[in-house]
């Protein structure tokens, strides 16, 4: 079976080569980019090892900011340097705009109707105006505050507890708490997430698989890993409860509500029956599901492992831990929790998170972009469907833009500069750039910045067992999201003034 399985491979291998090199072949100008040699059918893909975005470094030392790689079929391009993902991202855009097929999406988001990994095009043009437009605004992430602000109560009351009786508390698993509650308060207006959540985090895991079939085309009807029959399986227990969620909000609808009581669904399901936009936006039910799926598997996932990186380096430098409370000691005050309109405020805190998404961008290989056409940059041919890579981790981490102390937690170099997370600056790039940048970005940051504001702020925290702090683990776990290795664990205890939250 597995003989006949890598046969077939290499003969359609030899057959992609030649059709690629043959007597069709157009010599071009430019050269590829350089880059190491691979080997049949599977080109570069052995070469990644367990944390990708590490391999890729020591390849780009050797072979420069612009390198050329093989993933199984797939020519791929890998972006490690400041100005060449300026040309990737900003001047060369429209081009990258794109996203490769992959399996997951074709699977999980009703084809690819999702935002995240939708082609470019009139659709997905679309699909981002709303999200950007309806969806993601300053205004309507205001509009969430008190669904937000009930979960953090929620987490506090849990964290005193622990506090009084001196329990070490996870702290992986307390964002991953939080996080789910405030996603789900926003997108359905409840917070029983129990049913669903064990469902979710497989679909996350099995979109941060390497699946073959994305890399090696003909294969993805073999399924040999077995990945998307487990696809599938939980498509459908994920499709069964959303339609349960519509169902419930569309016979709620002749209700009036309040502003503060509408949720993401009551949003779109407005935009879709709304006389006055006459769906502008062409949603239907499938629409709807795949960008719910979309903002579940954004808000359970990467913000709460972009909180628990945060978490790490304040709690393995106490020089930073000390500087952050006192701060909000002085902001904020010790006889209250702080509160959303206290973030803008709180200037050192900011930059502890954007220090944080330097040294740990959540996507450390942000999501993959597609060629959309022959294009030649800096002297080098990227061919017409390439996949495209810009490795954040390394940018992030470059000497040549953030000095020798480059590997170094320092919150303070960010002092009277004007860098930010949003992709205007192609040094640091936690949200991507251009048109495919993350469109939940302030809502990220808003999110991410409370929950560590709040849980500095009620709490002073130790390591468990007389850990030092230089002795915590910082190992690192690939996926969807690059997340610690190992749980995150403390011991807290309440600091505030208040005895009633």
């Amino acid at each position: 079976m597995y003989l006949l399985l890598w046969l077939s491979l290499l003969f359609v291998s030899l057959a992609r080569l030649w059709s690629s090199f043959g007597g069709k072949k157009k010599k071009n100008v430019y050269p590829l980019p350089p880059g190491p040699m691979g080997v049949p059918i599977l080109g570069n893909l052995h070469m990644l090892g367990s944390l990708p975005h590490r391999s890729l470094h020591k390849f780009a030392k050797k072979y420069g900011p612009i390198m050329f790689i093989r993933l199984g079929l797939v020519p791929t391009v890998v972006v490690s340097s400041p100005e060449a993902a300026e040309l990737f991202l900003k001047t060369h855009d429209y081009n990258f705009a794109s996203r490769p097929p992959v399996q997951s999406a074709k699977y999980l988001h009703y084809g690819n109707k999702g935002l995240a990994f939708s082609q470019y095009g009139p659709y997905w043009r679309n699909i981002r105006k709303l999200c950007t437009l309806e969806l993601l605004t300053n205004l309507k992430v205001e509009m969430f505050k008190p669904m937000r602000t009930d979960a953090m109560g929620g987490l506090v009351e849990s964290v005193k507890i622990a506090a009084e009786a001196r329990d070490v508390v996870d702290l992986s698993a307390m964002t991953q708490t939080v996080l789910g509650d405030m996603t789900y308060r926003m997108l359905f207006r409840r917070g029983d997430r129990v049913e669903i959540e064990s469902t979710i985090q497989e679909a996350l895991r099995l979109t941060g698989l390497f699946n073959l079939g994305d890399y090696i085309p003909y294969v993805g009807t073999l399924d040999p890993q077995g990945i998307n029959r487990r696809l599938k399986n939980v498509s459908k227990v994920i499709d069964k409860y959303l339609e349960q969620i519509i169902d419930e909000h569309m016979r709620d609808a002749h209700e009036k509500r309040s502003r503060n009581d509408m949720d993401f669904v009551d949003v779109m399901l407005s935009l879709m029956h709304s006389k006055d936009t006459e769906n502008q936006y062409g949603l239907d039910r499938p629409n709807i599901k795949a960008i719910l799926l979309d903002m579940l598997e954004g808000g359970m996932d990467t913000s709460a492992t972009a909180i628990e990186w945060g978490f790490s380096e304040v709690m393995k430098h106490p020089r930073v831990l000390k500087r952050v409370q006192e701060e909000l000691r002085s902001v904020v005050g010790m006889d209250r929790m702080v509160d959303e309109a206290d973030i803008s405020k709180l200037e050192y805190l900011n930059m502890v998170v954007k220090e944080s998404m330097r040294l740990h961008p959540v996507g450390p290989l942000l999501a993959p972009h597609e060629s959309m056409e022959d294009l030649t940059i800096n002297g080098y041919h990227i061919p017409k469907k390439s996949r495209i890579i810009i490795n954040a981790w390394v940018i992030g981490r470059d000497p040549r833009v953030w000095s020798e102390n480059a590997e170094e937690f320092y919150p303070e170099r960010f002092i009277g500069t004007n860098i930010d997370v949003r992709g205007h600056d192609f040094k640091l790039l936690p949200f991507g750039s251009g048109r495919r940048s993350c469109p939940a970005i302030q809502l990220a940051l808003t999110v991410v910045t409370i929950v560590l504001a709040q849980m500095l702020h009620c709490f002073d925290w130790e390591l468990p067992n007389g850990m030092l702090p230089e002795d915590l683990d910082m190992n690192e776990k690939f996926g969807l999201a690059v997340s610690r290795a190992n749980p995150l664990l403390a011991t807290p205890t309440f600091r505030l003034s208040i005895h009633r939250m």
